[in-house]
């Protein structure tokens, strides 16, 4: 176990997630505490802003339960970019100041029945300290070519074949998830001597399917890796995504949990490219990743 001189044991983490309708996202977010609480000792909690459980208040409960004068709390949103979440609605969740006005109610005068409204305060005397999400780093590049080699390992066709490189992300009315995409494509474009790009699933442009027919129409590639820069798998990696991929022949998207922050309108331009897709998972509780969190909280302590 990885220790901090610095550590108070008076302190304590909220591992802020979004939640999901789908199970792969506790059970990927259960697997990053339990490998954080393993490098750090600190006790750590998941916080969901909604849908799962236990939200950001309950956790807040449980780790005041489990920590004996529990002074200090470091909320670590997992999320890549920053965005309305980040910047918004965790700040609110934590009974702290938004960090920008809200696009969606510039007001702030959520109806009754949006999950600022209906969310139980946060019952907590103490300090809370919001961190920043995680943003371009340069290790998410040692996890996309982690994947980019497990894909490649799973191909059909020949080690000569030519292979194409597109790095999807989710999209934001914000400018802030294009600006994280651009960034981290930058780099990586930089470090990669195959044909690439990057696309969004939706709110913004390129789209997937824009990105991907240009890719081919420049590119005289057999095969093209589509990496899902996300954290945990859901409706988006296991869903929207295969289906503008065009792996799944019908479209359903559902999201129950009143995802009102965007409409899901996803560009249904077909993908016009004949060769083999490949499309590994999404960064789940990779070592590396658990390494990100753990330095970010480190800086802190």
């Amino acid at each position: 176990m990885d220790t901090n001189s610095k550590l108070s044991n008076n302190t304590a983490v909220i591992l802020v997630s979004h939640g999901s309708t789908l199970p792969y996202a506790e059970e990927v977010f259960t697997e990053i505490k339990e490998k954080f609480i393993k490098k750090t000792g600190i006790a750590t909690e998941i916080g969901y802003m909604k849908v799962s459980e236990p939200t950001i208040a309950g956790a807040v409960d449980i780790l005041k339960d489990e920590v004996d004068d529990l002074a200090r709390i470091i909320a670590l949103p997992v999320f890549l970019a920053p965005g309305i979440h980040t910047n918004i609605d965790i700040p609110q969740l934590l009974g702290l100041e938004p960090l920008e006005v809200d696009p969606r109610c510039p007001d702030g005068n959520y109806p009754e029945e949006h999950y600022l409204s209906i969310a139980r305060d946060v019952d907590f005397d103490g300090e809370i300290e919001l961190l920043g999400s995680i943003g371009p780093r340069d290790e998410l590049l040692d996890i996309i070519n982690k994947r980019i080699g497990e894909a490649l390992a799973d191909s059909k066709l020949d080690d000569d074949a030519k292979t194409g490189i597109l790095l999807v992300t989710h999209g934001s009315r914000l400018n802030y998830n294009k600006e994280f995409a651009t960034e981290l494509y930058s780099k990586f474009e930089k470090a990669c001597d195959l044909p690439s790009s990057f696309g969004f699933m939706e709110l913004c442009g390129p789209s997937i399917p824009e990105s991907i027919n240009k890719l081919a129409d420049e590119n005289d590639i057999d095969r093209l890796v589509v990496i899902p820069v996300f954290i945990a798998p859901g409706m988006h990696t296991t869903h929207d995504i295969p289906h503008i991929l065009g792996f799944l022949e019908e479209h359903e998207h559902s999201h129950s949990h009143d995802h009102d922050d965007h409409d899901h309108v996803h560009d249904l331009t077909p993908v016009d490219f004949d060769g083999e897709i490949l499309y590994p998972e999404p960064i789940k509780a990779d070592d590396i990743l658990i390494d990100i969190l753990v330095d970010m909280t480190n800086e802190k302590l």
